[in-house]
C-alpha cells in the first residue's frame, strides 16, 4: 500500500513522527511524505525533522506564507501534481490547518481516499480559520480518527459515525515517547530565573488585534514571574506600538525537545496555541488558554486549563490561582499511532 502524507506545520511533523516511526512494524506500506513549506522557518520546521527523526520529505513545495486563500490554492495545485505521479492508495492529513484542507481537496477531487487523523474537533467559532479547515476536512475525508470520546460524539452528531474511530490523541504518543529524551538534553537556558512562566502567542484572533495583544502583553508584563515567549518571526513584527516591560523574555522559536524540557521547568503555561494545552496537561503542568473557547474541553476537567481570552485581569488572577491536584486521562493508551496504521492496513489488503 503506498501512503501518502501531507504536512506543513509544527504540530503535523510531531504526529507524522508518530506514525513514520511505527511504519517499521508495517513493511508493507510504503510512505511518500509531502511537505507543503507552511512552515519554512529552520526553528519552525527543519529542527523538528532533524531532532524527531522523521525521514526526509520526497517533496517540499516551498508555497511559504501568504493569505489564506493563496496559500491554500498554491498548495491544492501543486499537492494535485503529486498525487497525479505518485497515484497513492491513501491520503493521509492531520488537524486543521491550510495544508490539511488542501490535501484534503486534491486528494478528493482526484478520488482518492482520505484519512483524517485529529479529527472531530470543534471550536464552535466560524471565525476561526482553522475551524473551517477542520469541519470541511472532516466532511470529505473517508475514514477519521478521534483523539477523544468528545471528538467522536460530535462526528456522530454531524452523521459521520460510520466513518469514524476513536484512535486516541497521538499528540500523547509523542509526548510519551519523546519526553525522557527531552529531558535529558542539555540546552542552553533560554532563561535565568528558576522560576518562570512559558507562554506562545500566534492566533489570528489575538495577533491581528492589537487591543488584545496589548492587553496580553500588559498582563505578562505584571506576573509575579518572568515570561518566557519564544516567537513566531511573523508575530514579532506586529510588537512595533505593542508596550511591554522586561518581565517578558522574548526569544527566536524553540524545538521540540526543547520545549518539552522548558514546559516541564515552567510553573505554568500560557498559550493560544490548541498542542501546547494539550502538551502541558501531559506533562502535569497547569495551562491558562489565551482564547474565549478551547477544542480540547478534556484539558479543563479538575482544573488543568482554564480558558481566560486575553483579560489582562483574568489572566493575571487566574494564574495566581490555578493550582490542581486530581488528574485523569482521556487521551488514550498512548498507542495511536499504531492503531492507525492497524487499521489503513486492514483496509488496504
Amino acid at each position: 500500500m503506498k501512503l501518502a502524507t501531507i504536512i506543513g506545520a509544527r504540530p503535523q511533523f510531531i504526529k507524522a513522527a508518530v506514525i513514520s516511526r511505527n511504519l517499521k512494524n508495517h513493511p508493507n506500506i510504503i510512505e511518500i511524505l509531502i511537505h507543503t513549506g507552511q512552515h519554512y522557518d529552520r526553528n519552525m520546521s527543519e529542527i523538528f525533522f532533524e531532532e524527531l527523526e522523521i525521514p526526509k520529505p520526497q517533496y517540499n513545495l516551498g508555497v511559504g506564507s501568504g493569505n489564506h486563500g493563496e496559500q491554500t490554492g498554491k498548495m491544492l495545485h501543486q499537492i494535485e501534481l503529486v498525487l497525479l505521479k505518485e497515484k497513492p492508495d491513501f491520503v493521509l492529513v492531520y488537524g486543521d490547518t491550510n495544508s490539511t484542507l488542501a490535501g484534503a481537496l486534491a486528494a478528493s477531487k482526484l478520488n482518492i481516499p482520505i484519512a483524517h487523523v485529529e479529527a472531530g474537533l470543534r471550536s464552535f467559532n466560524r471565525k476561526m480559520p482553522e475551524e473551517i479547515n477542520r469541519i470541511a476536512t472532516d466532511h470529505i475525508s473517508d475514514l477519521l480518527f478521534a483523539p477523544t470520546q468528545n471528538a467522536l460524539n460530535l462526528l456522530e452528531k454531524e452523521g459521520l459515525k460510520e466513518r469514524s474511530v476513536l484512535s486516541g490523541d497521538i499528540m500523547y504518543d509523542s509526548v510519551m515517547f519523546y519526553k525522557e529524551k527531552a529531558l535529558r538534553q542539555n540546552f542552553q537556558s533560554p532563561i535565568d530565573e528558576q522560576e518562570f512562566y512559558l507562554a506562545t502567542i500566534h492566533r489570528q484572533e489575538n495577533t491581528d488585534d492589537p487591543k488584545r495583544l496589548q492587553a496580553i502583553f500588559t498582563a505578562f508584563s505584571n506576573l509575579d514571574k518572568p515570561v518566557f515567549l519564544p516567537l513566531h518571526p511573523r508575530v514579532r513584527n506586529l510588537l512595533k506600538t505593542i508596550h511591554y516591560s522586561e518581565n517578558i523574555k522574548i526569544t527566536e522559536p524553540v524545538g521540540y525537545l526543547n520545549l518539552l524540557q522548558l514546559i516541564s521547568k515552567a510553573s505554568k503555561v500560557l498559550t493560544d496555541s490548541g498542542g501546547l494545552q494539550k502538551e502541558a496537561f501531559f506533562m502535569n503542568v497547569p495551562c491558562i488558554t489565551l482564547r474565549d473557547e478551547t477544542e480540547w474541553i478534556e484539558t479543563l476537567e479538575n482544573g488543568w486549563n482554564h480558558i481566560v481570552g486575553a483579560s489582562e485581569e483574568r489572566i493575571i488572577e487566574t494564574t495566581k490561582l490555578a493550582n490542581p491536584k486530581v488528574k485523569g486521562n482521556p487521551f488514550g493508551d498512548g498507542k495511536a499511532g499504531e492503531k492507525i496504521l492497524e487499521i489503513l492496513t486492514s483496509i488496504g489488503q
